[in-house]
């Protein structure tokens, strides 16, 4: 399929869900089941509009995956506002260290002795689909500033660290497929400078740079009384490129960076919130300004000015926040449409039983079994254990391995098992979380997300 003919089908699907989204809303799935679905007509098993392998089309996919995996991060990171030793944060600590850990032994140990793959091998698919996925999960991460729900935010916070801690593991993988054994010189290596080093070293200066940038910001924004909304849009890849790149350039990772950049740009603004004289945190969503018709900003509020650091750190939140959805959404329903017509070409059967072990087993038993009962009670655990979506942050980490010193018998191995994985997430997850939630939420007398 040629570029014309691509950009034909995106546009189809994108008008089908403009005009259909009233009748969407309502169906008991997710988004994202409705792009896989509609990459699967359009691929081999359906129509045969498009036919690819995936080891033809890795390289340009590393890098797609790789900014929508940025995007996500720093707008996770964005979403979480509470202090970092609030309650809150302690079942994400679980979940994206001893957890995570405790899913990828469990997926290599499967992977090696149920279906036969080395040792190298199993590690890296184990490692490849340890991360859970901030751009599918959002029906299940936090739904304002004042959420504080141990499950949603540990969801969210976990989307986010796990990301950029899997990754030390992706070359873990890597390393051991192209040594062949265990020697202790390149394991301490490996462990001194991509464990004890980067993880820390990038979580500091991405939160570091973004808070300093973020009262630079709000500063600015008051002392100038500035509603533009583009300066806010271009804060945020800024901040998004600037915190990449220097995490990569001191050796750290590059991913906790960008995730931490936007927790810190958050707690900037939290901080304005708290030192201003304005009495209510209400006012800082009701001045997020609104376009006229002329292009100009208008504040709703009569009180409200944006000269106050508060009022403007809610202006500049708000903007971004909206921005970093949309650019999120977009890059999404490309993505998701894309493993669709992948699925058609790499399947195995062996993938349903690993998927089956992952989301059913594995995940849930490692959050029963690690997670503190005084972090989550027992209906918390198993909403966690089950809320384990796997996605475009496992594909990018199979973009990257693919094209960093796998060879094409073995990149195929891990290819037909992760592809199918990441599929059945979609599937099985897309159907069960809307249902799930609302009971979830019902269970705490509280509002769904979908009917807030």
């Amino acid at each position: 399929m040629n570029f014309l003919e691509w950009m034909a089908v995106l546009g189809v699907l994108l008008l089908i869900l403009a005009l259909a989204s009233a009748y969407l809303r309502w169906l008991p799935v997710t988004t994202s089941l409705i792009y896989l679905g509609f990459g699967l007509l359009i691929g081999q098993l359906g129509i045969g509009l498009w036919e690819m392998d995936f080891l033809l089309i890795a390289d340009w996919m590393e890098h797609l995956t790789e900014v929508v995996v940025l995007v996500s991060l720093f707008v996770s990171g964005l979403k979480l506002r509470m202090p970092l030793g609030h309650p809150a944060w302690r079942s994400t600590y679980v979940l994206a260290g001893p957890v995570m850990l405790a899913c990828i032994a469990g997926v290599a140990l499967f992977c090696h002795y149920l279906l036969g793959l080395n040792w190298g091998l199993a590690v890296l698919t184990a490692a490849i689909l340890a991360p859970t996925d901030p751009v599918l999960a959002s029906l299940v991460q936090v739904n304002n500033s004042r959420d504080s729900d141990h499950v949603r935010y540990g969801l969210s916070g976990e989307a986010g660290f796990n990301d950029g801690t899997a990754f030390p593991f992706v070359v873990f993988g890597l390393l051991l497929i192209e040594q062949g054994t265990l020697a202790s010189g390149w394991v301490s290596e490996w462990a001194l400078h991509r464990l004890v080093w980067a993880v820390p070293a990038g979580l500091a200066f991405g939160y570091l740079l973004g808070r300093l940038i973020g009262k630079l910001a709000i500063f600015l924004r008051a002392r100038h009384a500035d509603t533009s909304m583009s300066p806010n849009d271009s804060l945020a890849l800024a901040l998004i490129a600037l915190a990449y790149v220097g995490a990569e350039l001191i050796g750290a990772w590059g991913f906790l960076a960008v995730f931490a950049a936007g927790l810190g740009l958050r707690h900037a603004e939290k901080d304005a919130a708290n030192e201003s004289e304005t009495p209510s945190e209400e006012l800082i969503a009701q001045a997020v300004p609104h376009m006229a018709e002329d292009g100009t900003r208008e504040l709703p509020l009569k009180d409200a000015r944006i000269d106050q650091p508060k009022v403007a750190a809610g202006v500049m939140m708000g903007d971004i926040l909206t921005f970093g959805g949309q650019l999120e959404r977009s890059l999404e329903v490309l993505l998701v449409t894309i493993l669709g017509v992948l699925v058609s070409v790499h399947w195995d059967w062996r993938a349903v039983p690993l998927a089956l072990a992952l989301f059913v087993v594995i995940r849930p038993l490692s959050v029963w079994l690690l997670m503190p009962r005084r972090y989550l009670d027992r209906t918390q655990l198993l909403t966690v254990g089950w809320f384990g979506i796997r996605g475009i942050g496992s594909l990018y980490y199979l973009s990257y391995a693919v094209t960093h010193g796998l060879l094409p018998d073995e990149a195929e191995q891990v290819i037909q098992l992760v592809i199918p994985v990441v599929a059945l997430s979609i599937l099985i997850h897309g159907l069960s979380t809307q249902p799930l939630l609302r009971r979830y939420e019902r269970s705490r007398e509280q509002t769904p997300p979908s009917e807030a």
